[in-house]
């Protein structure tokens, strides 16, 4: 009777320590990778391949300097504009994005404000695709990225606004201007991005 006791307190440690490892993963665990042998087919354990690293998404640089992204011929008709003023606001490198101010700050509408700042494929797609269906902006895909724009004339003063967006490899390119376009801008920063 003794031997059958002693059995049976072996076999219900055994079952209380099976049931120790059934707890349900949390929601940090469910992303782990399990470090335990799958069974095989036969029922015996079998080697887990080791993982895969996924590799690390190289970040494209940002820009440091506004002037050092626009071309010799963009820079030329920018003659005598300031580049950052401060009534403006903040402007230069902010973080994780790079702000140029273009404009003199007595001019009541004259300007163009660019930022260029990191953002997923997934969202900036999302963003490009609402703003062609629901405000009306142009958008295709030239050099490799997709560019969205769309102009429209001024509320209070006779001269056209608009608006130059440009996505590629996890960057956007995000221009507002009014009465302040030189031509080629958008595309001299990326070709300056991506030479």
């Amino acid at each position: 009777m003794k031997l059958r006791a002693g059995a049976a307190v072996a076999l219900i440690l055994a079952s209380v320590t099976l049931l120790a490892g059934c707890t349900s993963a949390g929601p940090d665990d469910a992303a782990k990778p399990s470090k335990s042998a799958a069974p095989s087919a036969s029922g015996s354990a079998s080697a887990a391949a080791s993982p895969t690293p996924t590799p690390t998404p190289t970040l494209m640089p940002l820009p440091g300097n506004c002037r050092e992204i626009l071309s010799a011929d963009v820079l030329a008709q920018l003659d005598g504009v300031p580049l950052n003023d401060p009534a403006f606001g903040d402007s230069g490198l902010l973080g994780d994005s790079l702000v140029c101010n273009w404009g003199h700050p007595s001019a009541d509408t004259t300007g163009l404000t660019t930022t260029i700042s990191r953002m997923d494929r997934g969202p900036a797609l999302d963003m490009l695709n609402g703003l062609a269906d629901s405000e009306g902006f142009t958008c295709y895909t030239p050099d490799g990225g997709t560019r969205c724009e769309k102009s429209w004339q001024n509320e209070l003063y006779p001269v056209t606004d608009g608006r130059t967006l440009f996505w590629r490899d996890g960057l956007l390119i995000d221009t507002r201007y009014s009465n302040l376009a030189p031509t080629g801008y958008t595309s001299s920063i990326v070709k300056a991005l991506w030479p």
